[in-house]
């Protein structure tokens, strides 16, 4: 697959709708000032056709056209941990 976009990882936290998961994606960076590493994550719907996944499930999101109001990823694999 030729994605020029955004490839991320993250974590299945719901998977309650029919084509639809919602993962976090944790990032950390270092604050300006007092150099402590600080911790954030963000919550997305990824469009998902093709895979069984339960919550906990690691998996590799890729960047593509809006395929809804929310949705902007697509799950591409399930990552083994």
């Amino acid at each position: 697959m030729n994605n020029k976009g955004k490839i991320l990882t993250g974590t299945v936290v719901s998977a309650k709708t029919p084509q639809t998961v919602i993962i976090t994606v944790a990032s950390t960076h270092r604050h300006p000032l007092y150099k402590k590493a600080i911790r954030q994550t963000r919550r997305m719907a990824v469009h998902n056709t093709s895979l069984t996944l339960v919550v906990g499930d690691m998996v590799r999101v890729a960047e593509t056209k809006p395929i809804s109001r929310t949705k902007h990823f697509i799950v591409l694999e399930k990552v083994t941990k």
